[in-house]
């Protein structure tokens, strides 16, 4: 039982690292995964390797093409658009439940951890990222929709946060996003904290995208976008 628990962890590790590098653009469509290389690299058996890549087969990450092996499938900017849309939606319904439920003490506490997050913004800490999650943790608690939390979990694993949370002026966007959160919250105004938190995952998804095309994510894909379009919550 420990060892099958063992591998099962070291297989979740493997994925969140590849998928990772997939979402940041390190890893590129086309580029072959072979087993023993990235077992070597990560410092694992093959067996959790194998494992990761066919759990990230069935999440439409990579391909297993015939004769070549375990390849990384095209990602296209439409996809990390459509994941920041799923994403927003689900976590925007969260907070607006979450209003509906909070007390006054659980705000207070809300309310210093916004305090810890600005700090950590100011003095240009790596903790706003984990600070953010933690909030959004919270608000999901308060929800008490187990459902949505786990479909909110599947649309995160294209949103990559720590990669997000390390891009130029998200954490001081994250500040003031999460401000005007906290004060719908404080206001019990649900539709106004489903708006807020749609925004922020929108900003952040408008930041990750950018940085993607920096890195020449998409060169010479043709998007078939209408002109004067741009990725919103509709």
């Amino acid at each position: 039982m420990g060892d099958t628990a063992a591998a099962g962890s070291f297989s979740d590790e493997v994925a969140d690292r590849l998928r990772e590098r997939i979402m940041t653009g390190r890893l590129r469509a086309g580029d072959r995964l072979p087993l023993g290389r990235l077992a070597t690299e990560l410092g694992v058996s093959a067996t959790p390797v194998r494992e990761a890549l066919l759990a990230l087969r069935g999440e439409g990450f990579v391909e297993l093409e015939p004769r070549r092996g375990f390849t990384v499938a095209a990602l296209s900017r439409h996809d990390v658009e459509d994941a920041h849309r799923v994403q927003a939606g689900i976590a925007g319904e969260l907070a607006a439940r979450a209003t509906r439920r909070i007390t006054t003490a659980e705000i207070t506490d809300l309310a210093a951890l916004h305090d810890r997050m600005r700090s950590a913004a100011r003095g240009a800490s790596a903790e706003v990222g984990p600070l953010v999650r933690r909030f959004h943790d919270i608000v999901g608690e308060l929800a008490r929709s187990r459902k949505l939390l786990w479909f909110l979990g599947i649309a995160l694993r294209y949103t990559p946060g720590r990669v997000t949370a390390s891009l130029p002026g998200w954490p001081e966007m994250a500040v003031t996003d999460h401000h005007r959160i906290l004060q719908a919250m404080s206001d019990g105004a649900p539709a106004a904290a489903r708006a807020a938190t749609q925004r922020h995952v929108v900003h952040s998804g408008r930041l990750l995208i950018h940085h993607l095309e920096q890195r020449g994510m998409w060169i010479g894909e043709s998007e078939n976008r209408p002109p004067g379009e741009e990725f919103r919550i509709t």
